[in-house]
């Protein structure tokens, strides 16, 4: 098979592919001080250390994407915009909106004034008409 398996107490699991492996590390033997060992040829610098190590896993890239509501475009500007562009932004946005409210308040305002004046200047009521007839003698 592909050798034994062992659980230390600590958890760790250890996967000993030969006998004599499994033997020296319960012995408490260190790999540093058996001259055929990986261990032992690094720490002598019998190998260099680049050669022994795998290819590195590749480093992430980050990619920046549109959201639903912006464009790419938009989140870069939005992004390089200082903050007193984007407090004069906000300080127009509600300068406007302030203005339309008034707006809003001056024309029900004059559509109030327009009704009162309707009110106010009413026809005259005429009297009703004299019944027909009269009294029966």
């Amino acid at each position: 098979g592909r050798g034994r398996r062992f659980a230390g107490k600590d958890g760790k699991q250890h996967n000993f592919f030969s006998n004599k492996v499994r033997k020296l590390y319960h012995q408490r033997i260190k790999p540093v001080k058996l001259t055929w060992t990986l261990a032992w040829r690094r720490f002598n610098k019998k190998i260099k250390i680049d050669e022994l190590q795998k290819r590195r896993t590749k480093r992430t890239t980050r990619i920046q994407k549109a959201i639903v509501g912006l464009s790419l475009d938009d989140i870069k500007r939005r992004k390089a915009e200082t903050k007193e562009d984007r407090d004069k932004k906000i300080d127009a946005a509600a300068k406007e909106v302030k203005e339309r409210k008034v707006k809003q308040m001056q024309a029900k305002k004059a559509d109030k004034a327009k009704q009162t004046k309707a009110t106010n200047v009413q026809k005259p009521v005429k009297s009703a008409p004299a019944a027909k007839g009269g009294k029966r003698k």
